[in-house]
């Protein structure tokens, strides 16, 4: 018959936790085992302490040594060194676990490159891909959130309606509420599933950047729904203002003269002019002769 150990092994015990169970364990579900062990443990000596240690050793779960040796409290601090150790551990060990911690807790895990050894036995199919389009989308959301439609498509200048429907479905991104803006459009936001998807435990460990800064963003689609005026000489036209009436004088002049000569447009590549009466040789004081 094997011996059971009474000497308290965190490293064992958190272990023998993590793979009795496929959902993620976090620190507290972990501190509550040990104050329900202690818990156990006062209820039995409490009820049968008289009987003498035989008789408390048979009505305990756990060897009657074991209640010394488990500390009241383990600190969170404590738990994380102490899985940090077991996968190093594991890790020279080639071994095919690691204990994970995604945002609901830590769980023991096969490792990626074994996974399809597992999708083969349960008959799974293939780990959902995303598209480049829904990849930007699901970037957009995880950064602006709580975002609009119209939002994401000012943003991208292109219909998300694929993308968006398509990240809903595979529970990335769920419905948040409505914005407080005309028509009451839907907003969008990230789900637990995308944290555990991109494997970080909370939004604030997604990286910096500022190309998706709200302020640079909000500024940006602010800009593009101003129409954008252009002057007069940003198309190189006259302006009106002062500095230019030189130049709307000489456009006048010539227009006057274009009137004088009988030219009807001297936007024309190739024209003639009729030859002038002697009354506009003498008014307009031209020596009469004829111009091609």
């Amino acid at each position: 018959m094997t011996a059971v150990s009474t000497q308290f092994n965190l490293a064992k015990v958190l272990e023998a936790l993590l793979l009795s169970t496929s959902e993620p364990l976090n620190i507290k579900d972990i501190q509550s085992v040990i104050s329900r062990f202690h818990d156990q443990a006062e209820k039995v000596r409490g009820k049968f302490s008289s009987g003498g240690e035989s008789t408390l050793e048979a009505h305990l779960p756990f060897p009657l040594e074991l209640i010394d040796e488990v500390p009241a409290l383990i600190t969170s601090t404590q738990i994380r060194e102490t899985i940090s150790s077991i996968n190093s551990n594991l890790e020279e060990a080639v071994s095919v676990y690691e204990i994970q911690e995604t945002n609901l807790g830590f769980r023991m895990v096969v490792k990626s490159e074994h996974g399809f050894w597992i999708r083969i036995l349960r008959e799974d199919p293939k780990p959902m891909r995303l598209s480049q389009a829904a990849l930007e989308t699901l970037a957009i959301i995880a950064y602006r959130q709580p975002t609009t439609r119209s939002e994401m498509e000012s943003i991208r200048g292109v219909s998300v309606d694929s993308p968006l429907q398509r990240l809903v479905e595979y529970e990335l991104v769920c419905v948040m509420g409505r914005a407080d803006l005309p028509g009451r459009p839907v907003q969008y936001g990230t789900t637990d599933k995308f944290l555990e998807f991109i494997g970080i435990t909370s939004l604030e460990e997604l990286p910096s950047t500022d190309v998706l800064s709200p302020q640079q963003i909000d500024d940006w689609i602010n800009k593009a729904k101003e129409p954008e005026h252009f002057s007069d000489e940003d198309v190189g036209l006259p302006s009106n203002d002062g500095d230019n009436l030189e130049n709307q004088k000489a456009v006048l002049d010539m227009e006057d003269l274009q009137e004088t000569l009988g030219i009807s447009s001297a936007d024309d590549p190739i024209y003639e002019l009729e030859p002038a009466t002697p009354t506009e040789l003498e008014d307009s004081g031209e020596n009469g002769s004829k111009k091609r």
